[in-house]
């Protein structure tokens, strides 16, 4: 039975280490250059775990962390009084299981606002129809960083009522 609840113990957080970790391999490969996939680590990914272990929650099977999400205010200033999905990942043997629905919808919970923005990684269609199920629609704003090489990443709105 899948549990989600806030992120708090030792096990939890190197739980969501791993969770990081594991998901960037299965979910961006071949969508994000290979050496940036290659410099990740399980370490990396708890190190940061530790260090921002605010608005965090935990999908559980059991005793077992097999996703997480992050949530918070919007980071953007163009989208005034907006919540944010910061992170979502779920390890793929779970995938179409409702995890990460579950982990979304107890996020959007805790959200209060109208709006909420969620970025996803252009030409990540599993995680662009993801999004779609959940109401999330693309807004038409578009950002490219530089990882190994260059991503763009598009955002995502969801307006409440309009599920």
């Amino acid at each position: 039975m899948i549990t989600i609840k806030k992120m708090e113990t030792d096990d939890e957080i190197r739980g969501k280490g791993y969770v990081h970790y594991k998901a960037w391999q299965q979910a961006y490969t071949g969508l994000v250059d290979q050496s940036c996939l290659d410099k990740m680590s399980v370490e990396k990914c708890v190190e940061i775990a530790y260090k921002w272990p605010d608005n965090l929650l935990v999908a559980k099977d059991g005793e077992r962390v097999v996703g997480f999400v992050g949530y918070g205010d919007c980071r953007n200033d163009d989208i005034k009084d907006a919540g944010e999905v910061f992170a979502i990942y779920v390890l793929a043997e779970y995938y179409g299981k409702g995890v990460g629905r579950a982990l979304m919808d107890a996020a959007l919970d805790l959200l209060p606002q109208d709006r909420v923005a969620v970025w996803v990684l252009q030409g990540n269609k599993r995680a662009i129809r993801f999004y779609e199920k959940c109401g999330f629609r693309s807004d038409g704003k578009s950002d490219t960083k530089i990882l190994a090489s260059p991503i763009t990443e598009i955002r995502m709105v969801l307006k409440r009522g309009e599920k």
